[in-house]
């Protein structure tokens, strides 16, 4: 399957963002693209870009302070960064629904959960009142409440961390969406109940169909939920290939790393230690000519620190911006 035939397809992104301090370009020239029915994971540290891509996807960049530079975002042949705004409250939260990292803050706490994803159903499906309900308590099933029908007229604060995040989900799935895009969706939830939130997006994702774009930095979840993996850098897009090839082979210095130091992504023997990523991620506010992992990569050669390696295609479906792999392309071009 084709980029043109993708449901999603996003291409040479870029957004910036201008402080006091000078502008950060914070996505530059990410492209992607997510198929029906696929799991296509973003990982990367904090501050790479991933909430920003999802966020840009949304058309959620609040501007000012951001700007979409360039790029396009294309959703089922539209590109959705032309649309007019009364245009894309029809895509958002309809056919494209966002889980956000923190579902307290997310939840109007002044109305009952059954309250805010019945009026989610009303707004882009219209109905009465009563059948947008009945949607409510049916999800709210769906997602493994207990007491749907009671706990549909309970409010935030009466529920634990995992059920608001459940209570997310059943929302972002309401109106049946074409595509997911599920942002950190177990941050400061507990081992046990994290993998209860992966458990449950991956089965609704088997009977809706539904693809999903996963946000992590976990490397457990990456391995058990995507299909495809997209590896993110202070705002590039460093290395992408499907998940067992990621897994099993990594390419870039940065990708090894993150595996090294996940439990969840590899076997980690008796005795062994998981390892660290050096250093940390440079300021996007300086950004040098080379590759912004140079200064953290045991591999770097002085070519990585003058200019910036292009995105090279390995095979079929894999590519890795790494001047390591770009050398022994051209060699054997």
């Amino acid at each position: 399957m084709t980029d043109s035939q993708a449901l999603l397809s996003v291409q040479d992104l870029s957004v910036e963002f201008r402080t006091r301090h000078g502008t950060a370009n914070v996505l530059n020239g990410v492209t992607f693209s997510l198929q029906r029915g696929q799991t296509l994971a973003v990982v990367g540290e904090s501050g790479c870009g991933k909430s920003v891509t999802a966020l840009a996807v949304m058309r959620l960049i609040a501007e000012p302070p951001g700007r979409v530079a360039a790029g396009r975002v294309l959703f089922d042949g539209h590109d959705l960064l032309r649309l007019s705004e009364p245009e894309m409250r029809q895509v958002r939260g309809n056919r494209i629904s966002m889980i956000f990292q923190e579902p307290m803050t997310s939840l109007n706490p002044a109305y009952t959960v059954g309250n805010q994803i019945a009026e989610a159903v009303r707004l882009h499906q219209g109905g009465d009142w009563g059948a947008a309900m009945a949607r409510a308590v049916e999800m709210l099933e769906a997602v493994g409440i207990p007491a749907p029908g009671r706990r549909a007229h309970e409010y935030p604060h009466q529920f634990s961390g995992g059920m608001r995040q459940r209570v997310m989900i059943a929302m972002a799935l309401a109106c049946k969406p074409d595509l997911l895009i599920a942002d950190e969706p177990t941050t400061a939830l507990d081992v046990t109940v994290q993998a209860q939130i992966f458990d449950l997006i991956a089965d609704l994702r088997e009977r809706t169909g539904t693809a999903v774009l996963l946000i992590t930095h976990d490397m457990g979840a990456v391995a058990e939920m995507a299909d495809r993996v997209v590896v993110m850098y202070a705002g590039h897009i460093v290395e992408s290939a499907e998940v067992r090839e990621i897994l099993q082979s990594p390419l870039h210095p940065y990708t090894r790393g993150l595996i090294a130091c996940a439990p969840g992504a590899r076997s980690v023997q008796p005795g062994e230690y998981l390892e660290e990523i050096p250093g940390s991620v440079p300021s996007l506010l300086e950004r040098g000519a080379g590759c912004m992992f140079a200064q953290r990569c045991r591999q770097a050669s002085p070519q990585c620190f003058q200019t910036l390696p292009p995105l090279t295609r390995i095979g079929a479906g894999r590519s890795v911006m790494c001047w390591l792999h770009a050398q022994a392309a051209e060699a054997t071009a």
